[in-house]
């Protein structure tokens, strides 16, 4: 968590909540471009999503929270309420019953073709396009971002470069820990709050040349492995316990899905303590059952076109691999 001593206009403070990868990085950028606000930021990397019980708050306090399930941190949302604070929460994850609270202003769309990012730009009324264009190539949402890319007036070779930030801001949240990062997400918000022109950025940060050339290195890795079972209808690839593997666990499962559209996908990272790391990918041409497969296991969540398993457990192998099967 990251300090910044933010107040509300009230006199209470504010925080900032999201998830560290690409598309809640981006969205809450484009969210403090329209509304300044000095705030107390609070991320971690892209699996840690069970952020608001970090968060304690008085009354009269101001929370937003961005890309993290509202399923996954009710019981701290209805704590957070109750302890008087107001939150507006922006999400596409699945959020099950949402609750009825004055001090609640929900903006969930759950489909399998909007990101947290859209989202943001269509509560901005289309404000800063071209991060939300990022955040959808970051969350593996091409037609989407493409479309809204070309609508905005962005050249085939700007969409290409924005696809290329995009997975890098990705890439740069998955990890076991924040050691296994290249940027802790607070800090490399903190290096794109300056730019309004994503493709500035890209132009003159040094940021954007260290995640691009972490990507390609560890990527060149995760190319070289073989499945290790697949199908006409799905993939499945384990990746050894290593920082690199970690790093392009999900980022991984989006490039496959792009190579082999009609495949669904699943990447296994290994743990030191036994067990894996799930990443799951449905297949781009259904973009469905990512997360019902993943939330008939502990510690699973996650999208309908992505999700994931924090700690599979070798004795659940068997009957992951089974379900798996069937997506």
């Amino acid at each position: 968590m990251g300090s910044s001593g933010g107040f509300a206009a009230n006199g209470g403070r504010c925080f900032d909540v999201f998830n560290g990868d690409a598309d809640g990085i981006c969205a809450l950028h484009m969210l403090r471009l329209a509304e300044p606000r000095e705030v107390e930021l609070v991320t971690g990397v892209k699996r840690d999503i069970a952020l608001l019980g970090r968060v304690a708050v008085q009354p009269g306090d101001m929370v937003t929270v961005l890309d993290i399930s509202l399923d996954k941190n009710r019981a701290a949302l209805l704590d957070v309420l109750a302890a008087g604070a107001a939150v507006d929460y922006f999400d596409h994850h699945f959020a099950g019953e949402i609750p009825e609270h004055a001090g609640l202003r929900c903006h969930i769309n759950t489909a399998a073709t909007i990101c947290t990012g859209l989202i943001v730009h269509g509560h901005l009324q289309g404000r800063f396009a071209p991060w939300a264009v990022v955040a959808a190539f970051g969350d593996n949402m091409d037609e989407a971002a493409l479309a809204l890319g070309h609508g905005v007036g962005l050249s085939d070779s700007e969409l290409e470069t924005l696809k290329t930030l995009g997975v890098c801001l990705n890439y740069n949240g998955y990890g076991e820990s924040v050691a296994d990062l290249l940027f802790h997400p607070a800090d490399l918000y903190r290096e794109i709050q300056p730019w309004e022109d994503p493709l500035a950025m890209v132009a003159e940060a040094p940021t954007y040349q260290v995640l691009r050339e972490g990507y390609a290195r560890d990527m060149a890795q995760a190319w070289q492995l073989s499945p290790q079972a697949h199908s006409e209808q799905g993939a499945v690839y384990v990746l050894p316990d290593a920082p690199w593997s970690r790093r392009v666990s999900g980022v991984f499962g989006n490039a496959l899905t792009q190579r082999y559209p009609e495949r669904a996908h699943a990447v296994l990272t290994r743990r030191g303590e036994g067990g894996y790391t799930v990443s799951v990918r449905a297949a781009l041409n259904r973009r469905d059952g990512a997360d019902a497969l993943c939330r008939q296991f502990e510690g699973g969540g996650g999208r309908k076109a992505a999700a994931g398993i924090n700690h599979l457990a070798e004795a659940e192998l068997e009957r992951f691999l089974g379900l798996f099967s069937a997506l």
